[in-house]
């Protein structure tokens, strides 16, 4: 997943049910309501419509848009390829927030990087080219944007 593959899209133009998923998601978050099944009766959803569009349609606030990414990624197991992924994301000028390394299994080790991108100098796949450019990293992916 890029973030080239998203989109900001009037409202207007998308159907109703995504809008309301992000209303009972409100609900939920705030603890308006207990459970998912009040929050669509609220709103006047089905749970399936629900659950079929929660993790893929999100409000776009002017303050947070695109300000914390999560990527992950696949490491070989030799000297200094973290290093050189850091010094990646420090050059495109974005912030780590955590880091979460498993050890090496089969000479790879995942990596779960959190970042904060206010100050990115360039997007989010310009940096994750450069971290996929890297010798002795693989399989590369967006989690996340925020």
């Amino acid at each position: 997943m890029t973030i080239s593959k998203y989109y900001i899209v009037d409202d207007s133009l998308l159907p109703e049910a995504f809008g309301k998923v992000i209303e009972a998601r409100k609900m939920i978050d705030n603890g308006e309501v207990k459970n998912v099944s009040e929050a669509v009766k609220a709103v006047g959803i089905s749970r399936a419509s629900y659950y079929k569009y929660k993790d893929y349609v999100y409000e776009a606030q002017q303050s947070s848009w695109q300000r914390k990414a999560v990527i992950s990624f696949l490491l070989d197991h030799k000297s200094g390829i973290l290093s050189q992924v850091l010094n990646a994301i420090s050059h495109r000028g974005a912030n780590i927030l955590t880091i979460n390394q498993n050890i090496p299994i089969n000479d790879s080790a995942s990596v779960v990087i959190s970042l904060e991108l206010s100050n990115i100098d360039s997007s989010v796949d310009d940096l994750m080219n450069d971290i996929n450019e890297i010798d002795g990293t693989n399989k590369v992916n967006l989690i996340a944007v925020e």
